[in-house]
């Protein structure tokens, strides 16, 4: 079945970096565009970023432009979002998002707290 399992998150000070990863299992990645998402307490969940099945084309939130990459490598299932020059307001649950025909695929999330 499929499966996306998040890693990568934690505690880093403002304007540190930190990288997340979310393996794939349980479908063909290479055919799949893959997304970030992210939660933070009291707000809806928001799309960070998005990368096309390739791996280029990506979109980007306003707010996370010039700071978060996203990019995906296709031989190990595994897509990645970069995150510099973090800022407290990107303390959030951050998830990865696949839709396969009608349904979104969620993996359980994984919590990147900015604070000094």
């Amino acid at each position: 079945q499929v499966q996306l399992v998040e890693s990568g998150g934690g505690l880093v000070q403002p304007g540190g970096s930190l990288r997340l990863s979310c393996a794939a299992f349980g479908f063909r990645f290479i055919n799949y565009d893959m997304s970030w998402y992210r939660q933070a307490p009291g707000k809806e969940r928001e799309l960070v970023a998005g990368v096309s099945t390739g791996g280029l084309a990506m979109n980007y939130a306003d707010s996370v432009k010039g700071r978060f990459t996203i990019s995906r490598d296709n031989a190990k299932n595994t897509v990645y979002l970069q995150m510099n020059s973090v800022r407290p307001e990107d303390t959030a649950m951050y998830y990865c998002k696949v839709g396969i025909g009608w349904r979104d695929f969620w993996g359980q999330g994984t919590q990147v707290t900015v604070s000094s």
